[in-house]
């Protein structure tokens, strides 16, 4: 990725853009540049996209939670002053932004889920006992792609280092735990943001069922697929994404 990382504060962040903010959100094993093509795209036709790291691995171990991360992007749009922003995640991003919808509906115009936990996920939980087998976890990275191709050997790298850090992989737990211990089933009925969900047909993280439950009980959503996809579909089919993504925008004017 091209884009400088401004830090600020405590805030690490990319930034693009003007008018509309957007956040982006990333998931547990996620990258930033995983979302360059919503960061080129919608900075270019009136948003000001702004891509916060999660303080996954900082918080202490008893505060690495959801709850936590969702207060901290709270922290971090009252850093930026900004108001109605859209709240863009993938993965545990979205857990994170269902999160902060439940609790702060008035700093948010609209929510949009890509792959999102919250509901049940299958997740890469069970590497951990072969977590030194490289192959093994080439295997479950590529297993989040429909077109494994897409899982480099520099993104194997960065996960197979990331699950053999005893200090992350222990965060990574902590995590975990936290998203099944703040399943938003009951939450969703009541949150009444307009939100965008543009689900990968062939994710194997949060199946399509996933999906179906989360239009089923968010009272105003949209729910959108993307043939031949896995779990991250604005990395995989970057194009597909935004334009589904950009005539929601449109027909909401947002």
């Amino acid at each position: 990725m091209t884009q400088q990382l401004i830090k600020e504060d405590k805030f690490s962040y990319l930034e693009k853009g003007e008018g509309q903010p957007i956040i982006v959100l990333h998931g547990l094993m996620g990258a930033l540049s995983n979302f360059e093509g919503v960061l080129n795209h919608f900075s270019k036709i009136g948003y000001k996209v702004l891509i916060p790291e999660l303080p996954i691995f900082e918080l202490p171990l008893l505060k690495t939670n959801v709850k936590n991360l969702s207060k901290f992007v709270k922290e971090f749009i009252e850093f930026k002053k900004l108001d109605d922003v859209v709240l863009l995640g993938n993965s545990l991003g979205g857990h994170v932004a269902l999160y902060f919808a439940n609790n702060h509906p008035e700093m948010i115009k609209a929510m949009v889920l890509a792959g999102s936990s919250g509901l049940y996920e299958n997740s890469m939980g069970d590497s951990y006992p072969k977590r030194g087998d490289y192959e093994y976890i080439k295997e479950k990275t590529s297993n989040v792609f429909y077109d494994p191709t897409v899982a480099t050997k520099e993104l194997v790298d960065e996960v197979y280092e990331m699950v053999n850090d005893r200090r992350k992989a222990i965060k990574i737990l902590a995590i975990a735990k936290s998203a099944i211990r703040h399943n938003m089933s009951k939450d969703l009925p009541n949150i009444e943001t307009r939100t965008c969900l543009i689900w990968g047909k062939n994710d194997i993280v949060t199946p399509p069922e996933v999906a179906f439950d989360f239009d089923k009980l968010l009272p105003n959503s949209s729910l959108f697929w993307i043939e031949k996809c896995g779990h991250t579909p604005m990395m995989e089919h970057a194009e597909e994404f935004n334009g589904l993504l950009e005539n929601w925008f449109k027909e909401y004017s947002i």
